[in-house]
């Protein structure tokens, strides 16, 4: 039997039918595949829809373009056609296998006879699954279903080979158990185990995004964990496994390692918090320290923030992801330090700086908070409801992203006839420190100061 929630999917999408009606009413074969059929089981909506046909791309482009579709054809050297509708693409794919060469997980591509074969070069058994819309049926033979109801994840070939042919399939159990709850059967978990050393022929950029998905996730602590218990990140982010720093039963100090993931699983799901959380204590195996008899981690938020540049840099994201986590690990302790009150400046200052992952930065800093003393606990959350608060009334009092010195760049380098360069930079950096420390203050206060420090230089 068909579930309803897969039912409820299509009819939400019925062009999918009538694309569906073309194909089988010019006798080819064509089923629904992959993420959609699985996630339309499971009641997860989607719009990434993956049909497979024993069409060759060039009958699919020929049957789509003489009924008004449009098509590309940037996946035709592995026998896929994207059809775009509206705003919604549709991957239609050729019946295929896969050969492997050991240096590469790019295939070379074949096409194949039938559809068991197809789905069999697939990953999992969950994703294994074909559905008919025409005939209703589902078509299941590598027990896809009994998987996904046990919350299993396996492979249909062999997993020793499966993660041989294909090393990032490794990290995607890692992403399944984040995004979906599942765990791997044992003969899968030992088979990524032994294949970890593959992950070095893939791709950064396929790395990076299967840990942002993974990062994402429902319970991106249980996909960590098996990142690194599996040894998977000594080959892509090794920082991780150095977390786990040995307790010293004389200097006591919390788990680093347990702390960051619980961490991870606090903040709320965006890329952006969660790296900035599986990255906010990285520093600390670099900076820890004794001192009279107590373990330290001095300025490890700042370590940390140079770390996080070179991580992610060398996991390929972009400046502005890159800038923004960097900026919450080195501004993660920052409220911790007001313990005698919120200055107007501090606030204003605290505000610039954190910039646009202010509320970013808030909610990591909340998230950062694991103490299992009640007390304690109760005593810093107050302190941030303060800090919170008093954000709030400087913003309603300040227009802060038009914060600005009453006088310009213009305006000094003409008031003392300066040239653009390192003087013109000092003088209104002193300017801007004063708007941050006194507020709004007038043309001439500004002029005063902008006179000393030109004096001074």
């Amino acid at each position: 039997m068909v579930p309803r929630t897969l039912l409820n999917l299509i009819d939400k999408n019925e062009y999918l039918k009538v694309v569906s009606d073309l194909y089988i009413s010019n006798d080819f074969e064509f089923y629904l595949v992959g993420g959609a059929v699985r996630d339309g089981i499971l009641d997860i909506d989607t719009k990434d829809f993956d049909f497979t046909t024993n069409a060759t791309p060039e009958e699919s482009i020929s049957l789509l373009n003489n009924n008004g579709y449009k098509t590309t054809e940037i996946g035709r050297e592995f026998g896929t056609i994207e059809l775009q509708i509206d705003d919604n693409s549709v991957h239609i794919t050729t019946y295929r296998k896969d050969t492997y060469e050991n240096s590469s997980r790019n295939p070379s591509i074949e096409s194949a006879a039938d559809l068991n074969t197809d789905l069999s070069r697939r990953d999992f058994t969950i994703n294994s699954i074909a559905y008919s819309i025409k005939e209703n049926e589902l078509v299941d033979p590598f027990l896809g279903l009994k998987d996904l109801a046990s919350g299993t994840i396996r492979t249909p070939d062999d997993p020793i080979i499966s993660f041989s042919d294909d090393p990032l399939r490794m990290l995607r159990v890692c992403r399944f158990i984040s995004t979906h709850g599942f765990s791997p059967d044992n003969d899968t978990y030992v088979a990524m185990r032994d294949n970890v050393e593959r992950i070095k022929i893939v791709s950064v950029e396929r790395i990076r995004d299967e840990i942002s998905k993974l990062l994402v996730g429902k319970n991106p602590s249980l996909g960590l964990r098996t990142f690194v218990e599996s040894g998977l990140s000594s080959y892509i982010l090794p920082e991780l496994n150095e977390l786990k720093i040995e307790v010293d039963p004389n200097h006591h100090h919390k788990d680093v390692y347990e702390h960051t993931l619980q961490v991870v699983d606090n903040v709320s799901p965006t890329l952006i918090r969660r790296l900035g959380a599986l990255f906010h204590d990285i520093a600390k195996p670099n900076t820890k320290g004794i001192e009279n008899g107590k373990v330290h981690f001095r300025h490890h938020e700042v370590v940390g923030a140079k770390m996080t540049k070179k991580i992610l840099q060398n996991l390929k994201y972009d400046k502005k992801t890159i800038k923004n986590v960097a900026s919450l690990v080195e501004l993660h302790l920052r409220p911790h330090t007001f313990k005698m009150g919120w200055t107007d400046s501090a606030v204003r200052r605290y505000i610039v700086d954190a910039g646009e992952v202010l509320e970013d930065l808030n909610n990591l800093v909340r998230a950062d908070v694991t103490t299992k003393n009640k007390q304690k606990a109760q005593e810093i959350f107050e302190k941030l409801d303060e800090m919170e608060t008093r954000i709030k009334e400087v913003l309603e009092k300040e227009e802060m992203s038009k914060l600005r010195p009453p006088i310009s760049g213009d305006e000094i380098m003409s008031l003392f006839d300066l040239e653009p360069g390192p003087k013109v930079g000092v003088i209104m950096k002193a300017l801007y420190q004063q708007r941050i420390n006194e507020g709004e203050v007038s043309k001439e206060e500004a002029i005063k100061l902008a006179k000393e420090t030109f004096n001074n230089l």
